[in-house]
């Protein structure tokens, strides 16, 4: 990231210790993570220490303080969605666009997660991707999705 979109972001809050919150998201909506070099500038900026802001980052969730894809696919993981067969899909998703130990692909595309829970149960098994819901996922349907990603299944895509 750029320091000089960090100092827009900045800029538009005012540099006031009150928005940090709100500054880290406007980071994190532009990289999908928070870099290190992007939370330096807010330290030196706002008059906080890096150490606050990486508390902060790991006390919510929704921060990330590793890359991750241009992507986002989100898997389900509340009790709706894991008994109508959400690991299996996240399996699936993990292994047709092969990711790394961290979910990312190798050129940094996509990224695939797993939550606890989005509340959506009547959805399940939901998958989200990029903020788009895809409920009542099946293997075939996932391979639907793919297309609008130009991915390609790398299984047959059966139930």
């Amino acid at each position: 990231m750029e320091l000089t979109q960090v100092d827009e972001i900045l800029d538009r809050h005012e540099c006031q210790q009150s928005n940090l919150l709100a500054i880290m998201q406007d980071i994190q909506a532009e990289e999908n993570w928070l870099p290190r070099d992007a939370l330096r500038r807010v330290s030196e900026r706002v008059g906080v220490s890096v150490a606050h802001l990486y508390r902060l980052a790991t006390f919510f969730e929704a921060f990330h303080l590793e890359p991750r894809g241009k992507h986002i696919w989100t898997v389900c993981m509340g009790t709706a969605c894991h008994v109508r067969g959400a690991k299996l899909l996240a399996e699936k998703l993990e292994r047709d666009m092969d990711v790394d130990e961290r979910g990312n692909t190798a050129d940094m595309e996509h990224t695939v997660e797993e939550v606890n829970c989005v509340g959506a149960c009547a959805l399940g098994p939901l998958i989200i991707v990029d903020g788009k819901y895809h409920g009542n996922m099946t293997s075939t349907k996932v391979d639907k999705v793919y297309k609008g990603y130009d991915l390609k299944p790398m299984t047959g895509g059966e139930e």
